[in-house]
């Protein structure tokens, strides 16, 4: 059975249950497998989403053995079942032009991409309970996540009185859409609370990686008889399902007869905390066709200036923006590919990342940046193209795209202009448009329509203009009574979490 190692070589290996149990290694880094899987991809060519979920996702989590990838498939079925997702296809591909196609990632119940892997990573998580509990201990899982504004619904709605789990969510107070804290707000469970933080999601984010490796915290919380976990993509179990829609996204376009087998594609991709788009790399490393990944970002373009120059430097204005999920100056998950890229070199990766901490910036050597630039190209797209991008999908196509999706859009514009490849391209649809509706009725309305009218109001709106059903997780929820009221300084995160786990 593989085994898990951390990124920065102070921890492990330990078995996946473990990595997924742990959410982040104990010297800071990130689990990741010893050893890279191939997959066999082909004979999976005429299976729907789950069955291929449940060949693919076993070979990334420890290679199991035959009773527990039965236990797995269960989950799947249970995940990504109709009551969950209103698309029989879960990620249905669609086909805007000859040699474009957009993958629709938000059909599940709270319209956005996290969905996929925060259905099933409570299955996971309590799989690798059991499996503690068979050797004698029984911790209550205590899971914080941080959120730029999907990651916390799509974890509270997989989590939501889970037995054997507590979730505390910290957001951005002033970071996210009204949609998005409505959603998170109202979340009902008696296992759940929901935190707003005076602050930006780097804040969050870093106050929580703290606390997962804060000793004092740790012990007074095991004294309590809970162990930390996380839903962030830092936790293996959170990015390995993501890796099977780029499969699954591949095997349609050979069944629609739009590539032939071992043709190469390109994968644009809207990313902040670079999770989504990693779980890309891997599925290349793990054999499927991969051409290009194009990394998009918005006005918080750090990860585009990486990637052209091989320095990661966060000193820089935090910019808020109509792509708030993608407001990010700290990508955690650049550290898995920092290993992989460098040569599993982990006393490089822990150099950079304490250079990081320390100086908020770190510049990589020159092999590790050309292996990253032969795969990976990026582009940002500004306010205003991102608008017209929401614009011009619809007037072009008839087809209503959220602000990420958008940037993702004029990032792959900017690709073919720079570039001129023709590769056949599939565009990584992250979210639901409804669920940033006064952007894209903005952009699709003008001004005044949104003028003195709530996101609840522009639902009703935009769905009547565009002729799109509001999704079921998103109708309503202005009447929906709120629970989590509490909202904190940064400093009070480690406070706030003793004191909720009592």
């Amino acid at each position: 059975m593989d085994r898990y190692i951390s990124t920065r070589g102070e921890a492990g290996p330990v078995s996946a249950a473990e990595a997924i149990l742990k959410g982040i290694a104990p010297d800071g880094g990130l689990f990741v497998p010893s050893h890279l899987p191939r997959v066999d991809y082909m004979p999976l060519l005429n299976r729907e989403y789950g069955e291929r979920a449940g060949a693919i996702l076993p070979t990334f989590l420890g290679r199991p053995g035959k009773e527990q990838e039965a236990q797995i498939c269960s989950w799947i079925d249970a995940a990504y079942s109709p009551a969950r997702f209103d698309s029989r296809a879960v990620v249905p591909l669609k086909k805007l032009e000859r040699d474009l196609y957009l993958l629709e990632l938000w059909h599940g119940p709270t319209g956005a991409f996290k969905d996929i892997a925060l259905q099933l990573l409570p299955y996971l998580l309590t799989g690798a309970v059991k499996q503690e509990e068979n050797r004698g201990t029984a911790p209550t899982m205590a899971i914080l996540v941080a959120t730029s504004g999907d990651t916390g619904k799509a974890a509270l709605e997989g989590f939501c009185n889970v037995p054997g789990t507590r979730i505390i969510v910290f957001y951005p107070e002033q970071g996210v859409s009204e949609i998005q804290k409505r959603q998170m707000v109202t979340q009902q469970g008696t296992n759940v609370a929901v935190v707003g933080v005076r602050g930006n999601f780097d804040d969050a984010q870093t106050g929580v990686k703290k606390i997962f490796t804060d000793q004092s915290t740790i012990e007074v919380l095991s004294r309590r008889g809970y162990r930390f976990s996380s839903a962030n993509s830092i936790n293996w179990g959170r990015l390995a399902p993501q890796i099977v829609y780029y499969f699954s996204a591949y095997l349609d376009l050979i069944r629609r007869e739009e590539i032939k087998e071992g043709e190469k594609i390109n994968f644009v991709v809207p990313t902040g905390n670079f999770g989504n788009i990693l779980a890309g790399f891997y599925a290349g490393r793990a054999g499927l066709p991969v051409n290009r990944l194009i990394c998009a970002s918005n006005t918080n373009h750090v990860l585009t200036d990486f990637i052209q120059s091989g320095t990661y430097d966060r000193n820089r204005p935090f910019l808020r923006t109509i792509s708030p999920s993608m407001d990010i100056l700290i990508s955690s998950n650049l550290e898995r590919l920092l290993f992989e890229v460098s040569g599993r070199q982990s006393n490089r990766v822990k150099q950079w990342m304490e250079q990081l901490a320390a100086e908020g910036r770190y510049h990589v050597n020159r092999t590790t940046f050309e292996q990253i630039a032969a795969l990976f190209w990026s582009g940002y797209s500004t306010e205003q193209e991102t608008m017209e991008a929401i614009s011009q999908v619809y007037h072009r196509y008839r087809y209503v795209i959220d602000p990420h999706t958008a940037v993702a859009v004029t990032v792959h514009r900017k690709y073919r202009q720079a570039t001129g490849d023709p590769t056949k391209t599939v565009i990584l649809s992250t979210a639901s448009p409804f669920k940033f509706n006064a952007s894209v009725a903005r952009a699709l309305l003008g001004e005044k329509a949104a003028t003195n009218r709530s996101e609840f109001e522009l639902l009703a709106t935009l769905s009547d203009h565009t002729g799109w059903k509001i999704p079921a997780g998103l109708s309503g929820l202005e009447e929906k009574p709120v629970r989590h009221t509490t909202v904190i300084d940064k400093t009070e995160m480690k406070k706030t979490v003793l004191n909720l786990l009592q």
